[in-house]
């Protein structure tokens, strides 16, 4: 994981709909970026509804929440439509950013061990500075756990 007091770093990727997104196009505002493994999976979709819940009253303290993952833009379109959600999601198939921000590591999964997505999030600050990092965050507790730091 990045180092809190550290500068986030940029990057460009497409969202659900294909527009492109820079992290440098949210200087001025709060950011929670939060990686998950896979769209319409039981944990992501838990992390995901919770954010969508409360997307109201993060918006009123300033911030906006970018979803990343490896999977593709039709993926991340259909897991909005499927719950509604409110907020970007933003596709990371190639692991540039995943990798940037040290969120591809090793996982044990019942006794085997792999290389993929942990479930983490930053906060990041109206300049860009990481203000908060968490690793191997619980889904379903990530979104209050998110709404009270800011």
């Amino acid at each position: 994981m990045l180092e809190v007091g550290s500068m986030a770093p940029d990057f460009e990727l497409p969202d659900q709909n294909g527009n492109k997104h820079r992290l440098s196009d949210y200087r001025g505002k709060k950011v929670i970026l939060y990686f998950y493994p896979k769209d319409n999976t039981s944990g992501c979709t838990k992390q995901a509804c919770g954010f969508a819940d409360r997307y109201p009253q993060i918006t009123e303290k300033g911030a906006v929440v970018l979803g990343v993952s490896r999977d593709s833009v039709l993926s991340h379109k259909k897991f909005e439509q499927n719950y509604t959600l409110p907020f970007t999601l933003l596709s990371d198939p190639e692991l540039e950013v995943i990798k940037a921000y040290g969120i591809w590591q090793e996982k044990k999964n019942y006794g085997r061990v792999t290389m993929g997505v942990v479930r983490s999030t930053y906060l990041i600050d109206e300049n860009g500075v990481i203000v908060k990092a968490l690793s191997a965050v619980k889904a379903a507790d990530n979104p209050q756990q998110m709404l009270n730091l800011i």
